[in-house]
């Protein structure tokens, strides 16, 4: 469904999370030198793809009352993403996030989110956003309820919210070391599992589903439990290796990666994750649901920055992809 089919007022795609100002540079930091300012966030990444392949959108994060808040939400508006329930927050700074290009191929990434306003994002204000017009489609990542109890809150009443409104829900596990330990993740994530359709996450991430007992299976057996636990649709992102989609009654599908030259693979499983919801809110099968996805997901490797190389829906054949009737 593209923006215009979706309603006045009512987004094909809600979803919240903390947004930062990044900063990105071409070497050491410790050496100095020149710095982009851009801005990036799991979700707001994921807002930005769907935006640009024409679908309605609206982020609901939170941004201090400050130049860095607004360089977010002006970024966000630029590209079509609804902010108009972003809070801004008096008493917290916007975060700010360093790249550290090392190697050609390896990025080191600095964070300095502690006590933002994005961590402060309270449920009240995501149940505002939410019930003003509920979506078809929420999305959610493992990020927002390891930033403290304020988000973990709000991630806790959209679920809720979602399940009241019947709305589909897809969490992009995404999890983050440095802001928990797979073990606590593991134990907060798996109890909300019966509330989501389609779980996202990488081959490595498909454990902190489970529960933590007896030898790990392969992935495809852990796909098997989860959907036993309740999850509609299992999708595992296997990088180079693309993806492959797990759903009940069905056999696996998968796509392989679609060759690129890789430039910067920040961001490449946001969009992958952009794309999938696109061609799922299109009506397309699983097939070309993940078609989609690589896509994305290609483009984003092939591109600098967290989601500066999302492609627009009719650049989607420029990498010999999709077919004309899902474009």
């Amino acid at each position: 469904m593209n923006r215009e089919a979706s309603g006045a007022g009512t987004p094909d795609v809600f979803t919240f999370g903390e947004t930062m100002v990044a900063l990105r540079g071409d070497g050491p930091l410790r050496l100095g030198g020149a710095m982009t300012v851009s801005v990036a966030g799991a979700e707001s990444n994921v807002a930005v793809g769907l935006a640009r392949l024409g679908h309605g959108v609206r982020w609901a994060g939170a941004v201090g009352d400050d130049e860095a808040g607004e360089l977010v939400l002006r970024t966000l508006r630029a590209e079509g993403v609804d902010v108009g329930a972003a809070h801004r927050d008096p008493h917290a700074p916007t975060g700010l996030i360093l790249f550290e290009a090392r190697l050609p191929e390896v990025t080191r990434v600095h964070y300095y989110r502690s006590g933002s306003a994005g961590s402060r994002l309270g449920a009240d204000a995501v149940e505002r956003a939410f019930t003003a017009a509920p979506p078809r489609l929420l999305h959610l990542t493992g990020v927002t309820p390891a930033l403290g109890e304020h988000a973990r809150a709000a991630w806790e009443r959209a679920l809720r919210l979602a399940r009241d409104h019947a709305v589909p829900v897809c969490l992009d596990v995404n999890f983050r070391g440095r802001l928990w330990s797979r073990r606590v993740a593991g134990a907060f994530l798996r109890p909300w599992l019966p509330y989501v359709d389609v779980l996202v996450a990488s081959a490595d991430e498909l454990p902190l589903c489970l529960p933590p007992d007896g030898p790990a299976p392969d992935p495809e057996e852990q796909a098997d439990r989860l959907l036993g636990l309740g999850v509609s649709e299992v999708v595992v992102k296997l990088g180079a290796g693309g993806a492959t989609a797990y759903g009940d009654g069905g056999a696996p599908v998968h796509r392989p990666a679609v060759p690129v030259r890789a430039v910067d693979t920040v961001g490449a499983g946001d969009a992958f994750v952009a794309g999938y919801l696109s061609a799922l809110l299109d009506g397309a099968g699983v097939a070309a649901r993940l078609e989609r996805a690589v896509t994305t997901g290609a483009f984003a490797v092939a591109s600098r920055g967290d989601w500066e190389g999302a492609p627009t829906r009719a650049e989607l054949g420029l990498l010999g992809g999709e077919d004309d009737v899902l474009r």
